[in-house]
C-alpha cells in the first residue's frame, strides 16, 4: 500500500525531472543561438549532453551562465522591439489612411478607377 511519504517523494522526483528536463531545452536552445561558438565546440557539448548528461549540464551552466543569461536577455529585448514595431506599423494603417491613399493615386492618374475600388474594398475588408 502506498504511503503518504511514497507519495509525496515521486512528486519531488518529477520536480526534479522537470526542472532538469527545462534547463537541457534551455541549455540547447543557448547553444544554437550563441553565434560566436563553432560547430564544431557545438557538436562537443552535445555530444556530452548525451554521454554525461547531469554533469555536462552542471559545467555547461558554471562554465557558460554569464554568457547564457546575456543572450536569453538580448532576445528578450530583441523580441520585445520587434513586437512594438509590429504593433506601431499595424496601428498606423488605419482603413481611412489606406483609402486617402488609394485616392491621392487616383487622383494622381497612378491609378485607374477600378484599381481604387479594389483598394477601397481591401482596405475596408
Amino acid at each position: 500500500m502506498e504511503t503518504f511519504w511514497d507519495w509525496f517523494w515521486l512528486s519531488v522526483w518529477w520536480f526534479f525531472f522537470v526542472m532538469y528536463l527545462i534547463l537541457l531545452f534551455q541549455i540547447c536552445a543557448d547553444l544554437f543561438r550563441d553565434r560566436q561558438l563553432s560547430g564544431w565546440w557545438k557538436a562537443v557539448w552535445v555530444l556530452a549532453l548525451v554521454v554525461a548528461p547531469f554533469l555536462a549540464a552542471l559545467v555547461y551552466i558554471i562554465a557558460r551562465g554569464r554568457g547564457m543569461a546575456e543572450r536569453q536577455a538580448a532576445a528578450a529585448v530583441q523580441a520585445r522591439q520587434q513586437t512594438e514595431e509590429y504593433i506601431r506599423e499595424a496601428a498606423g494603417r488605419s482603413p481611412a489612411a489606406e483609402i486617402a491613399q488609394a485616392k491621392a493615386l487616383l487622383d494622381a492618374g497612378a491609378i485607374d478607377a477600378t484599381e481604387y475600388a479594389v483598394l477601397k474594398e481591401r482596405a475596408l475588408a
